[in-house]
């Protein structure tokens, strides 16, 4: 389950901090229910620099009984892609577009800890180094990921946290309150291939 940070993740100052206290609030409130929630993932620190999270083995295994590497994929694209969304900031959200993973050993029991590492950060793209390892601090899993950085949807819960184009704060008429200029996805009815 999706859970509040704790100090370390919380550093940033001013209007950046406010906006990373917003997203871990979102990160937290939208994870009940969802694939991050089922799989025990917790959020323990965020940063758009580094991103930290923890999963139990049970419940998470292959039928031969070690950590499924699915698994450690899904942990390490919850941390990266949630780093990614800090280093974008208001009106972004991203898409995760490449994942690979190196699976280096299979835990049967305990928890692993994924820490995600700010590899590139550009106006585009954001890729993340996720490293995964088991209670003993031996390496399970080393990853990639690469996130597509793309302006939020209309209508999405985080555009109401900033006055920026593409979100509901912005005045009508700039570039994010005209269809097609916030975002495509889901929650626009838009299509997202594109």
């Amino acid at each position: 389950m999706a859970q509040a940070v704790q100090p370390g993740g919380a550093a940033e100052p001013g209007a950046e901090g406010q906006w990373h206290e917003q997203v871990r609030a979102a990160f937290a409130a939208a994870g009940r229910g969802t694939l991050v929630d089922r799989m025990g993932i917790t959020l323990v620190e965020a940063s758009a620099g580094r991103v930290v999270g923890t999963m139990p083995v049970a419940g998470n295994t292959q039928p031969a009984g070690v950590l499924h590497g699915g698994a450690s994929c899904v942990l390490a694209e919850t941390l990266g892609s949630l780093g990614a969304v800090l280093h974008a900031g208001p009106g972004k959200t991203t898409v995760g577009v490449d994942i690979n993973a190196t699976h280096h050993r299979g835990p049967v029991s305990g928890e692993v800890t994924g820490v995600a590492t700010l590899l590139h950060g550009g106006r585009t793209m954001a890729s993340y180094e996720v490293v995964i390892t088991d209670e003993q601090g031996r390496r399970v899993c080393t990853a990639r990921l690469t996130c597509l950085l793309r302006d939020l949807p209309p209508g999405h819960p985080l555009t109401a946290m900033g006055n920026h184009p593409g979100t509901a704060g912005s005045p009508p008429g700039t570039p994010g309150d005209q269809p097609g200029t916030g975002g495509d996805g889901p929650a626009s009815g838009r299509r997202t291939d594109d």
